[in-house]
Parts: structure tokens; C-alpha cells; sequence
């Protein structure tokens, strides 16, 4: 019996000091990496503290896999990774960045190395060959770190085990194609720094200046260098006499030079064509690079649905399937209000959308207008209302306290916001919507708006997107609209959105470029041969 009890006892004690034992946090395993495989030919030893040295944690992981001992014994897996520094130009990189020379001093050397030499040479192979296939994979730079209107998805890469199997399959050779970005347009981008590698020298040919307007016929001395330009970057064949004179043939290649480069194609030698005509051959090169870059920043694989902007094409293209299934032309923000480059995915359609006035605009244009005349905001169908949703007449407003009110627009054809609005989770409030303003499309220049960008003939895109199932027809739409409500529709097919900026491409070996809108190319640029 009074084992019994004691046992009792002893069961009562156990359950009591699980209930009161604190919860015990999740443990964090580390991801192992694989046994490195090593070949036969000389290993040595190689001192944690000169791994230690770089600071690099994923170099530490890569060495315990070897049990810390050198790993490129084998000639042909050298001179594999010697090789992609030599040409990391070809992929818009720059050699020095992975200690090219140093490195092929050592290999020059390499039967006379000491063991501290060795060993010396193989942390560096591998720190720079990780780097390397890093930048490779999500680029040089971090994009959140350079622009505060940047919110792309985290790329994560796991260069150890990467790198470790394609080493112990002899494999190598396939990681660098493997881990770039696999879309056509990248391929071509990279296709196109061939191409401009080809060009010849253009510095003897002069800049243009002092030109105002050119049309056909017109003549002037900036017409010789506008001809050499053209004869330069192939938009005009043949020899030429380059007279002053404005004719035909100079004509047709001026059109052909515009269309390139996403002007309006209508011959006529403005400021645009000008500033894309004195772009020199190293600035076009170094813009290729700087999109390159920007490439391994964004997402490596595309969703089965998409929207994808570019804002410096002012474009939108919906795909489906892998297939364009509808493109629009775009509206987007100033220099001083940029459309921010984002990854998101489409919520909802909201039909005939109110407008708050946001507190940029109401600071920079509603305030100063409505101080000069305090009818401004009655004329636009905006209402005032006070923190407790009161309706405040113009003449009680306080000029002194603007941002005590909340300023709303009306639904209608003259709403800011159109008849229209498509929703997606972001950090920046803003959104794809029709506008009041639709005769801009037809510009050349459609930086306009306040960060939102707006969208051409925005119903049937509406249309295109809600009818998957047969059941949002156009006069059902229309019907929404005549009623004046506000309406918010789920989009019931996953769409995503990649809202991103390029401003180089090639097709069928053809250099494309638009205008760095935001001027962000150069300071790329810069900061990539840092």
C-alpha cells in the first residue's frame, strides 16, 4: 500500500511539473550543407582563423563540409571558375570584383605554392566564386537599400548547396546559366551587350547642339552630325553625301531612330531626338548593365497570370498563359512623385471610385488653390468633411489647419480616378485607375500623375480580367456605371503584378532604349563599379 501511494505521489509530482515547465521556443536548424567530395590530387589543411578572416558565415559552412581542408585540387574545376570571372563582362560584370588577377597569379603558380599559399588561394576561389554566383542570382547591389520606393520580394539562395552538389556532380558548368533570371528578355538584354561590344569607336563624333526643331527639307549644320549618328547605330544604311540638307532618306532613318527608342516616330528632330541622339556608345553600354542588374533583382520566375508594367515604356501588358493577351498604354508618376517598382497581386475592381485627396497633393496643389479661391474644391465635386464626418462648407474652412479635414471627391466621368480603380496590397496607397484627364495617351511624355498609374480604355481591361467564367459582360459593367454607386468587385483570378523599370531591351537583335525618366541609370551605374 504504501508503495502504492509513493508511486501516486511520484505520478502527481511529474504532471504537475509538465503543466508548470515553460514552452519551449522552436529550434532553428541550420540547413547542412553537403559533404564536399574530394578528388585525389593535393589537399591541405587550412587554419579556421584565415576562413574567420572574411567574416562570412556561408565561407565557414563551405569549409566544414571539407572538413576544412582546400577543395580545388582538380585543374579542369579552376579553371572553370576562372574562366566566368575572365568573361563576367559579357554578363555586365566587372572581373576585379572576384579578384580575377590576384586569383590568376596564384594558378600561375600554383605547383610552387606553399601549403599557407594553397590553402590562401582555395578560401579565395571559393569567397569570390559564392560572390559571384550571389550577384548572379539577386544582383550586386540590394534595391531596398538604394530607393525608399522599392518593395520587391526577398530573393533567398542557398549558394552552399548549390555550388556543393553541381562540385561533387562535375557539374559546374551549368550553375551559372542555371541560376539567372530565365526570361527571353534578360536573354536578350544580354544579347544586346554583345551587340553594342561590335559597335566602333564614336568619339569623334561631335555632339549636337544649338538645334531647336528640324522638320523635312529644313536645313542646318547639325544635320552632318545628326547623319553620322544615324549611319553610327545603323538606323541609316549606305554611304552619305551628309549634306545639310534634311531629305528623305535622313527622314525615314530619324523615324526609324525614334521608334527605337519609344518617341513618337513622326521624323520631326525635337529635344527628345536630340538628347537620344547624343547618347554616346559607353552610355548606351553602361545602360544595359545597370538593367541587367536591375533583372536579378526581380522575380527569377513569372506567376501563370500577370500584369507587368514597365514605367519608363509607359506599357502594360496582361499575360496569360504565356501569352499577351492585352496591352495598354500607361500614365505614371512625375520625377517628383515616382510610381514606386513593386510585386503585388490584384484584389479587387472598384467601379465608380470616391478620391481622397492624399496629403502630397493636398499640401502641394489643393491648399494654395483653395487659398486663392475657395470655391476650387466646390468646382471639382469635392466635398470637405471635419473629423467627425461633418460636411464643411468652403467659406468655414481653416486655411491654417488643412489637414484637420478629409477631402473627398465624388463618384462620375470627371472623378480623378475616372470610372475606375484595380486594388493590390502595397506600402504606398497607390493603384491602377482610369482617369479625367484622357487625352494624355496620346503624348509621348506620359509621366504625369502622382504615383498611381493610369491606365487607357481602363473598362475593357476591367472586362477582360472579371470575365473568366462568362459572367461580367459589358453592358453589366456599363449598367454599374450609370448607377453612379461605388462597387467593389474580388478578382477572382490570380493575377500578379510586377510593376518594374526598364529602360534597355533588344529584340531580334535590335537595341531598344526609353528615356531614364527617373534618372536612376547613372547612379547605378556608379555605384555598381564601386
Amino acid at each position: 500500500m504504501k508503495k502504492l501511494y509513493l508511486l501516486s505521489l511520484l505520478l502527481l509530482i511529474v504532471i504537475g511539473c509538465k503543466k508548470e515547465a515553460p514552452k519551449t521556443k522552436p529550434v532553428t536548424v541550420k540547413k547542412t550543407v553537403p559533404a564536399i567530395i574530394l578528388t585525389d590530387e593535393r589537399t591541405v589543411e587550412i587554419d579556421t582563423g584565415a576562413i574567420g578572416r572574411y567574416k562570412s558565415e556561408t565561407l565557414k559552412q563551405f569549409y566544414l563540409a571539407s572538413e576544412n581542408k582546400t577543395v580545388w585540387g582538380n585543374l579542369k574545376k579552376r579553371t572553370y571558375v576562372l574562366s566566368q570571372f575572365e568573361k563576367a563582362e559579357a554578363l555586365g560584370l566587372e572581373p576585379e570584383d572576384y579578384k580575377f588577377s590576384q586569383l590568376k597569379k596564384f594558378e600561375q603558380r600554383i605547383s610552387s605554392l606553399s601549403d599557407t599559399d594553397l590553402a590562401t588561394y582555395d578560401i579565395l576561389l571559393t569567397y569570390n566564386f559564392e560572390k559571384y554566383l550571389n550577384h548572379l542570382y539577386k544582383g550586386k547591389l540590394d534595391p531596398k537599400k538604394l530607393y525608399g520606393n522599392w518593395d520587391l520580394e526577398e530573393k533567398t539562395f542557398d549558394v552552399n548547396t548549390v555550388l556543393v552538389k553541381a562540385f561533387n556532380r562535375n557539374k559546374l558548368d551549368s550553375i551559372v546559366e542555371n541560376i539567372q533570371p530565365k526570361a527571353e528578355t534578360y536573354k536578350e538584354l544580354l544579347k544586346s551587350l554583345e551587340i553594342i561590344k561590335d559597335f566602333p569607336d564614336d568619339k569623334d563624333i561631335p555632339s549636337i547642339e544649338g538645334v531647336v526643331k528640324l522638320n523635312l527639307k529644313d536645313t542646318s549644320n547639325a544635320l552632318i552630325a545628326i547623319k553620322k549618328r544615324l549611319l553610327f547605330w545603323k538606323d541609316m544604311s549606305g554611304k552619305d553625301s551628309l549634306t545639310q540638307i534634311y531629305d528623305q532618306k535622313t527622314f525615314e532613318a530619324v523615324k526609324r531612330f525614334q521608334e527605337r527608342h519609344g518617341l513618337e516616330p513622326d521624323g520631326v528632330i525635337g529635344a527628345g531626338t536630340i538628347k537620344a541622339l547624343n547618347y554616346s556608345k559607353e552610355h548606351r553600354r553602361q545602360q544595359i548593365i545597370v538593367n541587367l542588374e536591375r533583372w536579378r533583382w526581380f522575380s527569377t520566375e513569372f506567376a501563370e497570370n500577370y500584369f507587368i508594367i514597365n514605367i519608363a515604356n509607359y506599357s502594360l501588358n496582361v499575360v496569360e498563359n504565356k501569352d499577351t493577351t492585352l496591352v495598354r498604354n500607361i500614365a505614371v508618376g512625375t520625377n517628383k512623385r515616382k510610381t514606386p517598382v513593386l510585386t503585388s497581386k490584384l484584389r479587387t475592381v472598384v467601379f465608380n471610385p470616391t478620391w481622397t485627396v492624399p496629403p502630397t497633393i493636398l499640401k502641394e496643389d489643393v491648399v494654395p488653390a483653395m487659398k486663392r479661391n475657395r470655391n476650387y474644391l466646390a468646382k471639382k465635386n469635392i466635398t470637405i468633411y471635419d473629423s467627425s464626418g461633418n460636411i464643411v462648407e468652403p467659406s468655414a474652412w481653416n486655411e491654417n489647419k488643412p489637414n484637420r479635414y478629409r477631402y473627398v471627391q465624388s463618384p462620375g466621368y470627371n472623378n480623378s480616378l475616372g470610372l475606375m480603380k484595380i486594388m493590390f496590397p502595397n506600402h504606398y496607397s497607390v493603384y491602377l485607375h482610369d482617369t479625367n484627364h484622357r487625352n494624355i495617351f496620346g503624348r509621348n511624355n506620359r509621366s504625369l500623375s502622382s504615383g498611381c498609374v493610369r491606365v487607357e480604355n481602363p473598362l475593357e481591361l476591367a472586362q477582360h480580367i472579371l470575365d473568366d467564367e462568362g459572367t461580367w459582360p459589358q453592358d453589366r459593367i456599363d449598367t454599374i456605371i450609370a448607377s453612379k454607386k461605388t462597387t467593389s468587385v474580388k478578382i477572382t483570378k490570380n493575377y500578379a503584378l510586377y510593376q518594374w523599370y526598364w529602360t534597355a531591351w533588344s529584340k531580334k537583335n535590335q537595341l531598344l532604349f526609353r528615356a531614364d525618366i527617373y534618372d536612376l541609370d547613372a547612379d547605378l551605374y556608379s555605384k555598381l563599379r564601386d
